[in-house]
């Protein structure tokens, strides 16, 4: 609180923001809250002049500030950020019901000010209107053409998991307890390599070491409190470090990327498409010669690729690592992981198609998904149009956020929503049941492209690493020790923290 209250300190000392601002700010509060008192907008804490709700935030967790501030206000409130009005939406009936059913109405992609500075509107996550829509329906058809949720992606994530053996192999022969985020960043960022660019990278690779850090240091910079001030406050800019860090990495990326994307440019096949990256370029050749603008810019690869890439990447490697984490943390639920494994499967190359004779490890994975809430407000929506929804007005280009925590955690859904608890997964005769409010990818028509493969990978890697390792916390901590705490970022990684992977063949 004392940060918050230096902050506020600064900004009404500050000659930037001037009386000018305070004036306009009081009078877009007096007119909002007219509208409140009325009873055409949601509900909410009453703001204050230019600060908004800011004081009501913790700015380390916001999803949790969120998500308490909703059993008061309701399943739809409004607060805001700074002087920017966001409609919250929580509860599985709320959030399921906004995003499917009125998908249109809250379709759109709100940018904040940091997301504007890197993607510019480009790329398929932050971008609206008709380059969305063709870009994504591009990403979506190609990358199942490449065997996204098939058999061939299947061979593909199969052959990263050997490669992820070994480097546990290797920790396990040193005896060392390791750290879990770099080698599951790399698996999971081949994967998604091995679909966009038609070939996976060796782990040493220098490149490919820093697509992966750069990727993964953005994401978690994107959630610190003093980006969320800027967008906020954009006039900031120059004071926050952690902007220029974030764009000095969109810039090596887009360099590195530039690179990789000149070498397959160069070795194209027409008619013989690698990855995505040649489907893309094979299509702009063709665009390029009617007439008539085309989406199907540089621009637009470099960051559809980098969009993959990142999100492809950081979700399903933080899942994984909560997974082992968990496993340690609670040896008996590892115990029941391991015996249905060695009953069903034993020694044998574990394959997609013995989920469904794995009941438990599936609730296990779906139950790690849950806790784990990996991207607890979502990714920000935008209302294309004015709409009434369950009774209030909400203006076109509201900020929306989907409260993701809210559903994952809905006490009207869930026997024990803040415990791990594999048996919400299970029937009373132990088979596996997916749950309505199990929406760790969100919903409509924003839901993630990449759920199909992120299925695919979890069950895969996981079940690979449980057949071979066991895991167990370093020496001398004892497993209810492990602290499940998360990090601060824009999606929800553990602490740092080391595991030892023992030998069980």
């Amino acid at each position: 609180m004392g940060f918050i209250w230096d902050f506020v300190f600064f900004l009404f000392s500050t000659t930037v923001l001037g009386a000018a601002v305070l004036l306009l700010s009081f009078y877009v509060f007096f007119f909002n809250l007219i509208n409140i008192q009325k009873g055409q907008e949601p509900p909410g804490p009453r703001p204050l002049p230019l600060l908004g709700n800011l004081l009501q935030l913790d700015l380390k967790k916001p999803h949790q500030s969120l998500y308490e501030l909703s059993k008061k206000y309701g399943s739809v409130f409004t607060v805001y950020f700074g002087i920017q009005k966001v409609v919250v939406l929580a509860g599985y009936k709320t959030v399921k019901e906004a995003l499917v059913n009125y998908a249109e109405e809250f379709g759109d992609r709100d940018m904040p000010p940091i997301v504007e500075d890197s993607n510019r509107g480009h790329g398929i996550l932050f971008a609206n209107g008709d380059t969305w829509k063709e870009l994504r329906r591009f990403a979506l058809s190609t990358l199942r053409d490449f065997g996204m949720g098939k058999r061939i992606a299947e061979s593909k994530i199969l052959d990263e998991c050997d490669h992820l053996i070994e480097v546990c192999f290797c920790c396990y022969l040193t005896g060392k307890p390791f750290d879990t985020l770099p080698p599951l960043t790399r698996a999971t960022a081949n994967v998604v390599s091995s679909l966009v660019y038609g070939s996976r990278f060796e782990y040493n690779d220098s490149r490919f070491k820093n697509l992966v850090a750069h990727a993964h240091q953005t994401i978690r910079l994107s959630g610190s409190p003093s980006i969320q001030l800027y967008n906020m406050f954009p006039r900031l800019a120059s004071w926050v470090k952690n902007r220029h860090l974030i764009l000095r990495n969109y810039d090596l990326t887009v360099s590195d990327v530039k690179d990789l994307v000149k070498h397959l440019k160069e070795t194209l096949v027409p008619h013989s498409c690698r990855g995505l990256v040649d489907c893309f370029l094979i299509r702009k050749q063709k665009e390029d010669s009617c007439v008539g603008a085309s989406h199907f810019t540089e621009e637009n690869l470099m960051f559809t690729v980098t969009n993959l890439f990142a999100a492809g990447t950081d979700t399903t490697a933080a899942t994984l690592r909560w997974a082992l984490l968990l496993m340690a943390k609670y040896p008996q639920i590892q115990d029941k992981v391991q015996e249905e494994l060695s009953r069903v499967v034993g020694n044998r190359q574990v394959q997609v198609d013995d989920r469904k004779n794995l009941p438990y490890i599936d609730a296990v994975i779906h139950e790690t998904q849950r806790l784990a809430n990996i991207l607890p407000m979502s990714i920000p929506h935008k209302t294309s149009r004015d709409v009434t929804f369950q009774g209030f007005f909400i203006k076109k280009d509201t900020s929306v956020f989907p409260l993701l925590t809210s559903v994952l955690f809905d006490e009207s859904k869930w026997e024990s929503p803040y415990m791990f608890n594999p048996s919400h997964f299970l029937d009373a005769e132990g088979k596996f049941i997916l749950r309505d409010a199990f929406l760790p990818f969100s919903a409509g028509r924003r839901a993630c492209l990449g759920e199909g493969l992120a299925k695919m990978e979890l069950f895969l890697f996981f079940t690979c690493l449980l057949q071979r390792f066991r895991f167990t916390p370093p020496a001398g901590v004892l497993p209810s020790e492990l602290d499940l705490t998360p990090a601060v970022g824009f999606t929800l990684n553990p602490l740092p923290h080391e595991l030892c992977a023992v030998n069980r063949q």
